[in-house]
């Protein structure tokens, strides 16, 4: 059965990063660098952060630490509740990264994240690829940038599987002949090579992505341009489509479960949409 889904939220301009933090949502507005909160009891949205250098994806750590990628600061950040903003990582090598993107926290703490350059302003870019990189926290309190793709142009959003010996890819480049791809990443010490589970072309691919809690993937992809349109789709881990679900918008950005439950799929776009729908699948953590 097609989940139906509700506008929370008309376009504020797009939207990004929905976390569930347990009682409320969070979700990044881009264009106005901002933090916005929906409160589901109340139904209020009100500002939680400004100044966020149009920060994107949000995760928290396992200490409920909010950990953020802000594409127009180029770096990695915390926002502590209240407090200044802390800065892990600018930089690999010396050179800036493009504009991190989306990341993931695995159990050691270590942070994932993918660094595209979305748009047509390359002129500032210092470095020459556009990879994924994983930090890694040091006993003096700093942070350990390591590449860890050597073969993507445009990473999107990433997820962690269950058992943290997948990395799943979001690869998806815009233009002719560009690859759109949910990969599958062995996690090991020297990566291996990445497999295809489902190719998008010429369609438009996954934007973000989130686990249910069988451990599929619930991924937001498609826009009007051209295919079935802005779509949720469910991946069994080998890549099998289990199951689509149309949206009320054009270009959905992101997804993640909430509500006390973990039924309620929260779902961002490009248009700046908050959208909601009650779904017959739970997310992953829940109890």
């Amino acid at each position: 059965m097609a989940w139906q889904f509700e506008v929370l939220l008309e376009p504020v301009g797009l939207t990004e990063g929905p976390l569930w933090n347990g009682s409320a949502l969070l979700f990044t507005n881009i264009p106005n660098s901002r933090i916005l909160r929906y409160d589901p009891h109340s139904g209020e949205f009100s500002v939680w952060r400004e100044g966020t250098n149009n920060a994107n994806g949000l995760m928290l750590d396992k200490n409920g630490l909010l950990h953020a990628c802000e594409g127009g600061g180029r770096r990695m950040v915390q926002y502590p509740e209240g407090g200044e903003t802390v800065v892990l990582c600018a930089s690999f090598k010396g050179r800036r990264f493009n504009s991190p993107n989306d990341l993931a926290i695995d159990s050691q703490s270590r942070i994932w994240f993918t660094d595209p350059r979305y748009g047509e302003y390359r002129d500032d870019m210092e470095l020459e690829h556009e990879s994924i990189y994983r930090l890694d926290p040091q006993k003096d309190g700093s942070w350990l940038p390591v590449r860890v793709t050597f073969d993507t142009t445009a990473p999107n959003g990433l997820l962690l599987s269950p058992d943290e010996k997948t990395l799943y890819v979001a690869q998806s480049k815009d233009g002719e002949g560009e690859l759109r791809e949910l990969r599958a990443y062995p996690i090991n010490d020297d990566s291996g090579s990445y497999e295809v589970l489902h190719n998008f072309y010429p369609h438009r691919g996954i934007d973000g992505m989130c686990l249910d809690s069988e451990g599929n993937i619930v991924a937001t992809a498609g826009w009007e341009v051209s295919g079935p349109g802005g779509m949720i789709y469910v991946f069994a881990p080998n890549g099998r489509v289990l199951e689509t679900h149309p949206l009320p918008c054009n270009r959905p950005t992101n997804c993640v479960f909430g509500g006390p439950d973990l039924r309620d799929l929260y779902v961002t776009s490009i248009e700046g949409h908050l959208l909601r729908a009650r779904a017959d699948r739970q997310g992953w953590g829940a109890a």
